[in-house]
């Protein structure tokens, strides 16, 4: 298992998923730890240094137990708290998702919006040059007809 030195720069690799977590049991490992301590063997996880200092070889099972338990309890609280914070993480991923779909249908609509208006002002523009078109034929026409009049 790869060792975590700086706990805030991990990289996902580093991370144990929930799913790799299911059969672990605290008590049955604190257990097996125990029977291969009364048996007199010595687990492998107690010759680690990670585990324990270099005074950890001249303590007694019952005091290396109670370290691993006060250490497993710790890892275990560590654990809580991050998977706490993983699903907090998921929740507020799930609402930016949300969010980022609305948003995504409100644009489209207003895509719709905008294009439907430039089709419409287009329409306009064209009525408006029609009419101006008519309006100067029409005023040469009265100019015309002011003239005949005079």
């Amino acid at each position: 298992s790869s060792k975590i030195r700086n706990p805030e720069v991990q990289s996902a690799n580093d991370v144990a998923g929930l799913e790799d977590c299911i059969d672990f049991s605290l008590g049955k490992t604190i257990r097996k730890i125990e029977e291969k301590l009364e048996k007199g063997g010595s687990p492998d996880c107690l010759d680690n240094d990670d585990i324990f200092p270099s005074i950890g070889n001249e303590m007694g099972a019952e005091a290396q137990i109670r370290l691993l338990k006060a250490k497993l309890r710790v890892m275990q609280e560590e654990l809580d708290s991050v998977v706490c914070e993983c699903r907090k993480k998921d929740d507020e991923n799930q609402n930016l998702k949300s969010r980022l779909k609305d948003m995504e249908e409100e644009n489209t609509r207003l895509q719709r919006t905008i294009s439907m208006q430039r089709s419409q002002t287009e329409k306009y523009k064209m009525l408006s040059q029609e009419a101006n078109k008519k309006s100067e034929v029409l005023q040469q026409e009265v100019i015309a007809l002011e003239k005949v009049l005079q």
